[in-house]
């Protein structure tokens, strides 16, 4: 989803359009995800570009140019000035979560640079970053009938849920990470307190066999919904919503949970119709990047059903009105600093440094909707990994997390970055072209 993602705001960005994938027809998951039709497939740009000449008769040859983020040495995302490339079709490949766009925060060229935070907003200022992927994602992606089906199936009638908890636990039997996260639920209900409906909330989880013991701690203060999908698929007689399809592989199956995977996309979009927050709890990494997409689509849900569209602004994030997300910390993860956050992905990696402060007790906090991409903003500070994974982009930063710009500005000079295209082949006019 990232990789769509971060393509939909470089293409704001840079003012192209957006491409999603070689055929309409056979996009990545789109027997569970439906696509805007506010972008082009790379077949129907071929068949446009077969149609006007534009190769023939305009010499303009259809050309891609490839820049590989998670190849240091050959990207340009921070040297080159990409509005000037001449090539009518970049792919930007290994961008795997929200760092490779904020990258261009740190761009050489004035131009870039300043685009980007337009974009993006300031890492130093919190409350001015957007919810740039959320909002993508209103925009770009719909859920097809069958997950439409399942959600509602979910919500058995009932409104919308008020709170979504996302608990990754990677079939930990603690319980530490749990009481955590009850805690951080006790004190979002508390704010729900006002009303006189009985809150709802849906759990998601790689652990099914914690789905009982969470119904049971929290019967007294919630209801409590779950997507059963065995039950589902025995009700249901959807090939590709059975309980045998798409099952996930034996080495992604501790990672993601025993459930097959159209599961995830039933309770992606289930969860992210949560009114008044989400929470991320887990046994060791929080906030991980489903979570940041759940918050990130549950938030601008809640912004567009606001009738005002009001925004309201915290001293250091900004949400929609009445709307929050929050990560859960037991203590134990807290022993050291955030320091065990590692990951570009993770939200919390950013704060993992040496301003991180050790041995806290369970935290329920707010978290910022579009995940920081540098080290520089307040509280926080990279780990050592980081450091030096940052020298290979010719990025040099203090333990604190400034960035030496100058020593950028000379590594940017001092090399020359590969050029890597690849001509496209266009269809025949003779019959495709045809109006």
């Amino acid at each position: 989803m990232y990789r769509i993602l971060t393509a939909a705001a470089l293409s704001l960005l840079l003012n192209r359009s957006l491409i999603l994938g070689e055929n309409r027809e056979k996009l990545h998951f789109g027997e569970y995800i439906a696509y805007s039709d506010h972008s082009f497939s790379l077949k129907e740009i071929k068949l446009l570009w077969a149609r006007n000449g534009c190769a023939t008769k305009y010499k303009r040859p259809l050309v891609m140019r490839i820049d590989d983020f998670q190849r240091p040495a050959q990207t340009g995302v921070l040297c080159e000035d990409w509005r000037e490339w001449k090539q009518p079709i970049v792919w930007f490949q290994g961008t795997t979560d929200t760092t490779a766009i904020q990258f261009f925060l740190k761009n050489i060229h004035p131009g870039m640079r300043d685009g980007a935070l337009m974009l993006l907003g300031s890492p130093r200022i919190p409350s001015s970053r957007p919810n740039l992927f959320g909002e993508l994602m209103k925009v770009i992606i719909l859920p097809t009938r069958a997950v439409e089906e399942a959600v509602n199936w979910a919500l058995n009638g009932g409104p919308d849920p008020d709170i979504t908890l996302h608990m990754r636990l990677r079939a930990s039997s603690s319980r530490r990470a749990l009481y955590a996260a009850y805690n951080c639920i006790k004190n979002s209900l508390h704010e729900l307190s006002h009303t006189n409906a009985r809150p709802r909330v849906v759990l998601v989880t790689d652990t099914p066999s914690v789905v009982r013991h969470i119904k049971e701690e929290l019967k007294e203060y919630a209801e409590i919904m779950h997507f059963d999908y065995m039950s589902y698929s025995s009700q249901n007689s959807s090939e590709i919503m059975s309980a045998t399809y798409f099952q996930p592989s034996k080495l992604r199956a501790r990672d993601w949970g025993p459930m097959p995977r159209w599961v995830a996309f039933v309770d992606f979009f289930l969860a992210s119709r949560a009114r008044h927050a989400v929470i991320s709890g887990a046994h060791r990494r929080v906030g991980t990047t489903y979570a940041q997409l759940i918050a990130a689509m549950a938030a601008a849900n809640k912004l567009h059903s606001n009738c005002c569209h009001m925004l309201y602004a915290d001293e250091n994030l900004a949400y929609p009105l009445n709307f929050s997300f929050y990560s859960s910390f037991q203590s134990t993860l807290l022993a050291g600093g955030l320091g065990n956050q590692v990951g570009w992905g993770h939200v919390w990696n950013r704060f993992g440094g040496k301003l991180s402060c050790h041995n806290q007790t369970d935290q329920c906090a707010l978290t910022p909707l579009l995940p920081c991409g540098w080290w520089d903003g307040p509280w926080q500070s990279p780990i050592v990994r980081d450091i030096r994974r940052l020298k290979t982009y010719g990025v040099d930063m203090k333990d604190t997390g400034e960035v030496l710009e100058t020593s950028l500005l000379s590594f940017c000079k001092s090399r020359k970055i590969p050029v890597k295209t690849m001509a496209l082949q266009l269809p025949s006019c003779k019959k495709k072209c045809q109006r």
